[in-house]
């Protein structure tokens, strides 16, 4: 597990675009490449890297700093989660959780944030035994833009 820099764009860029293409966007390689480096230029998220033994790219995550106006304090959205389909059912996604979690602390995050579609069962199962709570206070809404 580690911080990624703008040095592993490449290994990151067929994760990112793998990871839309699970929440069916169409696959488009240059693109997720640009918007992974807008994202490295501008420092507007921090992502770490999961690796198998050897190297190969396990998973990703992908936070991005945020604040809470009623708690007056730093949050972090960890808006992407994703691991390839042959180092899943390998404790990856709870790693890469982990470290999320450590980084929030680190910087004095007062909490991480996420969401996942309704059908997404196990990253559901997943965030509850880690100790996530489902937010039922609030509702969700976007306007297309």
């Amino acid at each position: 597990m580690r911080q990624a820099s703008v040095a592993d764009i490449d290994q990151l860029t067929p994760m990112f675009d793998a990871y839309r293409q699970f929440y069916r966007a169409p696959s488009d390689l240059e693109l997720a490449r640009r918007f992974l480096l807008e994202r490295f230029r501008h420092s507007e998220s921090v992502i770490f890297i999961a690796e198998l033994p050897g190297g190969a790219p396990a998973g990703f995550t992908q936070l991005y700093p945020s604040f809470s106006s009623l708690s007056a304090a730093q949050i972090l959205v960890l808006n992407d989660l994703y691991v390839q389909p042959e180092a899943r059912r390998m404790k990856v996604a709870s790693v890469l959780m982990d470290a999320a979690i450590a980084y929030g602390r680190t910087i004095g995050a007062v909490r991480l944030t996420l969401s996942t579609e309704v059908s997404n069962i196990a990253a559901q199962a997943l965030y509850e035994t880690s100790g996530w709570s489902k937010q039922t206070d609030f509702l969700t809404y976007n306007l297309p833009l």
